[in-house]
Formats: C-alpha cells, structure tokens, sequence
C-alpha cells in the first residue's frame, strides 16, 4: 500500500472538509507514492511518541493533534516541532492529522469515548450538524442501568486511561443518572447545549472554574472533567479498524505512550 491509499481510507472516514476553519488536518509530511507498512495511531505528534514510531519502524504516523495548528515560519532543527519535523523525514516517516474532522465523525472520537465509559445501544451527536444529524460534536447515549454519579464517575475512571489529572466530578454524589452526555476534548463550548439537552451529566475535558461553577448553581447536570489526553486515546482504535476492516494491507499500533500534559499530581 502507498501513502496515497491509506489516506484515501482515512479520509473516507473523517473528510477533511468536515474540520473547522481554523483546524490544520491533513498529510504534513511524507511522500504520497512511499509505501506504507506499519502505521502508528497517537493522539500528540510529540517526541516521545515520535521515538516510539522509530523503535517501531513506522512508515506512518497518525494523530489526533496538528503539530502546527496555528502556523509557522521556520521548521529549524532547534526548535522542538522543527527538530520533530526532521527526524520524521530523515527516517522516512509521514505524519498525517485528522482533528475537529475525527471530533465530528460517525463514529468518531466522542463515540469512542463513550463507549470507553459504559454508554449504550445508539448514540446521538450533542450539536448535531443541521445538514447531517448523525454527524457533529460530542454524543448522548445511556448507561444499561440507572446509577449514582459518584459509581458512574468510578466507572469511567476505569474506562478511561490513567494520568495524573484523573477524574473530577461536579454535583452531589448521590445523584441518579443515566442520560449521559460526553465530549472528546475541550467541552466548555457545549455546557449550555448539554443543559438543553436534558441529560443526567455531562463527560468531558479542560472546564474551568468559573463556567463549571456557574453550571452547577444554575442547576445543570451534574459535571464529570477527566484528563484531556484520555478523552480522546479511545478513539485511537477507532481510527486503527478504519484500516484494519478496510482492506488495506498494513500493520497498526495503537500508543500507549501517556502524552498528557500534566504528569503527577499531588
């Protein structure tokens, strides 16, 4: 298989018309006619995972996060991204991103997510697409039985990878819940649109003090904040079977290389 035909798969999936404006998704480096033998699926192009597609003998790494997102002038080798850069075409290694078009996917990365914390049966998109209502951000779905937040919130702490930033939780213990609403990724954007969804609680990434606070006083569902990174590793097999059940002759690995960025807590 070439560079080109694992692109084709991949972009059937997750087309990169489907990302946001700003969003930088796509081939970034590597020649479209080399073959490809093994690929590796993480979710940062950083450099320990960079190492890792070395150890390996990759011929082609996926991401879930742009390297560049916001642009650059120099790729120079004494910048950290720069010095990646060089390393992935002094050793023949392509590096291609699908983000915000993965985050929209049926399936993408919040089905993967909540599959990964126990939801069941059809999921629906949280802010589906007005064009396509299986297609859009985050997902709704409902546990096989109803539950407390605090056994729901242990449930997914088990579903989920482990870092340091673990699980937060937001809202009485107590609390039944078995509409689920989850978010791969930063969520802040989606709180109102969780709460006008009428579910339960709401499963996401990064919130911050002020919105998550002012959510909870206004009586919205309860609030459940995991580690940004493992929001979105799930998916990573996902995205692996694409290939996999496609049909295209290629060996994948899924990272297990923690990429998070907070890396103890006290």
């Amino acid at each position: 298989m070439t560079l080109a035909d694992v692109i084709k798969e991949l972009e059937a999936a997750y087309p990169p018309a489907r990302a946001e404006s700003w969003d930088a998704v796509g081939l970034v480096c590597g020649d479209p006619a080399a073959p490809v033998r093994r690929v590796l699926f993480a979710v940062d192009p950083v450099g320990a995972v960079v190492e890792e597609a070395l150890a390996w003998n990759a011929d082609l790494l996926v991401t879930h996060h742009p390297l560049y997102l916001r642009g650059t002038t120099t790729v120079a080798a004494d910048t950290p991204k720069g010095r990646l850069v060089h390393t992935l075409i002094k050793h023949d290694i392509a590096l291609y991103t699908a983000h915000t078009n993965a985050d929209v996917a049926n399936p993408g990365v919040s089905d993967a997510l909540a599959r990964a914390v126990g939801l069941v049966g059809d999921l629906v998109p949280l802010r589906p697409f007005p064009d396509d209502p299986w297609r859009g951000l985050g997902r709704i779905g409902d546990l096989p039985a109803e539950t407390t937040l605090e056994e729901f919130a242990a449930q997914a702490a088990a579903g989920l990878p482990k870092t340091a930033w673990g699980i937060r939780v937001a809202g009485d213990p107590s609390r039944r819940v078995s509409r689920v609403a989850v978010s791969g990724g930063a969520g802040d954007s989606l709180l109102d649109t969780a709460r006008a969804a009428g579910v339960d609680v709401f499963l996401t990434a990064d919130l911050r003090h002020h919105p998550a606070s002012e959510f909870v006083e206004a009586g919205g569902p309860a609030l459940v904040d995991a580690a940004h990174w493992a929001t979105e590793w799930p998916w990573l097999d996902s995205a692996a079977s694409i290939l996999r059940d496609g049909g295209v002759t290629v060996e994948t690995r899924v990272s297990a290389t923690v990429t998070d960025a907070w890396t103890r807590g006290y």
